[in-house]
């Protein structure tokens, strides 16, 4: 049994737990930390049923499923946060996102997978497409900021403007993007789904020529597994400024470094798995694919849902934020573009991403 497996049964505990902890009125860390675990396994749940539904729809709307759910857990927390009020919160989760994407998840698979095999290859030119367009998002996200810091006095629904202006412009790309891998690219796209097919049938070539994934089962659990994330988010952000406050954590700290944890443990799971099976390319494709999705995709919908439910928000970040997340774009970018990898450049990705929560630990806003 994959550990993917073994974590969606047995994190589920921790949702009635969590519910008990909430009613009766626990102490707030015990609350945020069994909430917290209580989301991971319906995470799980969320990206299995996507992938099964995919499965079924076929390759093209199975991508395109992938491609639009695949951060819906960070979504659904960060709209629950945005919400409450927790707007800085909100935007150090989306940068968080990002770095834990591009050094956490890349450095952990790349230093496993490296452990197992002395080296592994993947497709530069999907690197190279996505480095691309990760770096039109860091512009998008420095641009708002830069204004405010150059700038005698700035008005915020000036501000506000050029962060709906800037939204629409990176949800363009993304549909762009998504042009680009599943219609006049897809090609490019396609050895990390074979390798992936190959793989499945080496494991369970019986059990997959008779088993056909029941489209209205995983539908439902779809469905579920969405609304309990979204519970367990009320219950997990409801306590979380008190919680960390109680440990002596900042929101910058809780935004950057601990909610990525909670909403990205899916896909965390995913890339190192199949990075030591020795599937690379699918694996920097889930890294930095979903490190696309919230900068292209997630953050620009959070500026445009903040105004309908009158919780305005903008793309002016921490400057430090702007820094990190510009760190880990370069230094992926540098890691990444020869199409090779080793335990040591995971290692280095690793080090990068401890050496930044360090700094935003240690960071007094």
């Amino acid at each position: 049994m994959s550990l993917r497996k073994i974590l969606s049964y047995a994190l589920l505990i921790f949702i009635p737990i969590s519910l008990a902890a909430k009613y009766f009125e626990w102490n707030s860390l015990v609350i945020f930390i069994t909430s917290a675990l209580g989301i991971v396994p319906l995470a799980i749940w969320l990206s299995t049923a996507t992938e099964e539904v995919a499965v079924i729809s076929g390759p093209s709307i199975g991508a395109l499923l992938n491609a639009v759910f695949g951060n819906a857990t960070e979504l659904i927390i960060a709209i629950v946060a945005l919400k409450s009020g927790l707007v800085d919160i909100v935007k150090a989760s989306i940068t968080g996102t990002i770095v834990s994407n591009l050094l956490l998840v890349m450095g952990l698979s790349m230093l496993l997978g490296g452990f197992r095999y002395k080296e592994q290859e993947f497709q530069p030119v999907i690197a190279r497409v996505n480095g691309s367009t990760m770096t039109l998002a860091v512009i998008a996200i420095l641009l708002p900021t830069m204004v405010i810091y150059t700038s005698n006095g700035v008005k915020e629904s000036a501000i506000l403007n050029l962060s709906v202006t800037a939204a629409a412009v990176l949800i363009l790309v993304y549909a762009l993007t998504l042009v680009f891998s599943l219609k006049t690219h897809s090609y490019l796209y396609d050895v990390g789904l074979v390798e992936l097919d190959s793989e499945t049938s080496k494991t369970s070539e019986a059990e997959e020529t008779t088993h056909k994934p029941n489209l209205w089962l995983w539908l439902g659990v779809l469905v579920i597994a969405t609304i309990g994330v979204a519970f367990e988010s009320e219950i997990f952000v409801g306590a979380v400024e008190e919680a960390t406050a109680g440990l002596g954590l900042t929101p910058l700290f809780t935004g950057v470094i601990l909610l990525p944890l909670v909403g990205g443990a899916a896909e965390y799971v995913t890339a190192v798995g199949v990075a030591i099976k020795n599937n690379m390319d699918l694996s920097v494709s889930v890294a930095m694919g979903s490190s696309l999705l919230v900068a292209l995709l997630v953050a620009p919908i959070l500026v445009l849902v903040g105004l309908v439910i009158h919780q305005p928000m903008d793309l002016n970040f921490n400057p430090f934020e702007v820094v990190a997340v510009a760190v880990a774009v370069t230094v992926a970018n540098l890691i990444s573009l020869d199409g090779r990898s080793n335990w040591l450049e995971g290692a280095l990705l690793l080090a990068t991403y401890t050496v930044l929560g360090a700094a935003f630990y240690f960071h007094p806003a």
